[in-house]
């Protein structure tokens, strides 16, 4: 059944689709279109925080940040110039999630959004 709904997502959007997680307390994310997506247990104001110190930490230069409401964005450049941005969304008052897509359409480096992720993680 599982791999069924897989086949169907990559019928669907035409894009790369993957969900890992295992076991009690495990990372678990999804990976669609370039976005790697994974939610934390964190306000949307630490999650935000954290987001900005993991980009500083990495040496990728933050061009826009830009709070609405319940969500924010942040984008920025890396030093070979591939841009970078992140997605925050508040889902309750103490669980946000985050998509970290870096590259540009057909060239994402899913290996630099999961290095994001966990600098990220290494802050909340």
């Amino acid at each position: 059944m599982i791999p069924t709904l897989l086949a169907c997502c990559l019928i669907i959007t035409g894009c790369e689709f993957f969900v890992a997680g295992v076991g009690t307390g495990a990372a678990v994310y999804t990976y669609k279109c370039g976005e790697l997506k994974k939610s934390y247990q964190a306000s949307l104001d630490k999650t935000i925080i954290a987001c900005t110190a993991a980009l500083k930490s990495l040496k990728i230069t933050i061009t826009d940040k830009t709070p609405v409401g319940i969500t924010a964005t942040i984008k920025g450049k890396c030093s070979d110039k591939t841009p970078v941005k992140i997605k925050i969304a508040m889902i309750t008052d103490r669980i946000t999630e985050v998509s970290v897509r870096s590259g540009i359409v057909g060239v994402w480096s899913k290996k630099r959004s999961e290095l994001i992720h966990a600098s990220i993680a290494q802050r909340l």
